[in-house]
């Protein structure tokens, strides 16, 4: 059987893999011979459009987007004691899709800049998720309770919610049509240009995330516990929503709200690896959080008959059987 450290060697073998595959499989199918030498530089033509225009940027932002996503999933679920919490559980993709329906569904807003709406629609969802979190972390700061920031978030979200209900029941039919595109998530919304908008706060997020393996780990243990060792509870916590925040607030700017990966791919990470050790765990969440955003996307973008799948209806066929598991084994998810 594989080692622990085996494992996490196979899931960044089994990511290349299945980058190289990203890059070859879709509608038109591209031999892997012309990927390698697209990506040297040795091909022209159609097919070295299709996989360094196209595809790659797609797959860097599917590895980059499932790795976020699945270290702010565990980050939340340590920091609350919370088998089911996870990146969304703040409010932040609420306050991303509010942004995000005041400009495409209100009309005179989305009328001014017709030449660059998708990148208002990036900064509107960008500005919506920030202004949640600013609100999460005053809260933090005056509540003090994990709880009731749990709870004050999932209000939040539904606030945000109800707001954007009625924004869609004002709009015209092709702006709404357009919104709920938009909520099913994306990863092809990144050109090569714009990648740097997504994988600067994602990098930062991502070593931001590994710099708190060793008090996450006091944190399993309780609250008291880790005071005890001397972890400043509270400041634990404020960087792991800030942290949370980055990681959930661009991701959903960039690619749309992705259902699932956050919440599911941690409890997978610890099935496979069977530890709680953080210092082993959020390095292979975060591995496996690329492979497995990197077999979605495959899925999403195979030559389906008619139009492609919706990603968020593939990471949910992936991650609502895992939720489901969490719940009737009793969330014993912290046990190593």
């Amino acid at each position: 059987m594989l080692g622990r450290g085996g494992w996490l060697l196979l899931l960044l073998a089994l990511g290349l893999v299945l980058a190289l595959l990203g890059l070859a499989v879709g509608s038109v199918g591209v031999p892997l011979a012309d990927v390698w030498n697209a990506l040297v530089g040795n091909l022209s033509g159609p097919h070295q459009v299709i996989v360094v225009q196209v595809r790659l940027p797609q797959v860097i932002t599917a590895a980059a987007a499932g790795a976020g996503l699945a270290a702010a999933g565990l980050l939340m679920q340590t920091v609350f004691h919370n088998p089911l919490a996870g990146p969304g559980v703040l409010g932040i993709n609420g306050g991303a899709a509010l942004g995000v329906a005041v400009v495409m569904l209100a009309q005179p807003v989305w009328a001014l800049v017709p030449w660059a709406q998708d990148l208002l629609v990036l900064l509107a969802a960008l500005v919506g998720a920030v202004a949640v979190l600013l609100l999460i972390i005053v809260a933090d700061r005056r509540l003090g309770d994990g709880i009731t920031l749990l709870i004050l978030g999932l209000m939040v979200g539904y606030l945000a919610s109800a707001l954007v209900s009625i924004l869609q029941v004002a709009g015209d039919a092709r702006a709404v049509k357009g919104f709920v595109v938009w909520g099913m998530g994306s990863f092809a919304g990144m050109a090569l240009p714009r990648l740097p908008w997504l994988l600067v706060p994602v990098g930062m997020g991502l070593l931001g995330s590994l710099s708190m393996m060793k008090p996450m780990n006091a944190l399993l243990i309780g609250d008291d516990h880790a005071r005890s060792l001397g972890v400043d509870v509270g400041r634990m916590r404020r960087r792991a929503i800030w942290t949370t925040g980055v990681l959930a607030a661009t991701i959903t700017a960039c690619c749309g709200p992705i259902a699932f990966l956050g919440l599911a791919v941690p409890h997978v990470a610890r099935a496979l690896l069977r530890t709680a050790d953080h210092r082993l765990l959020m390095p292979g969440t975060i591995l496996l959080g690329s492979v497995l955003a990197l077999v979605c996307d495959l899925v999403v973008r195979a030559p389906w008959p008619g139009a492609g799948l919706p990603l968020n209806a593939v990471t949910s066929l992936l991650g609502a059987p895992v939720v489901i598991w969490v719940l009737l084994t009793g969330g014993n998810w912290g046990r190593g």
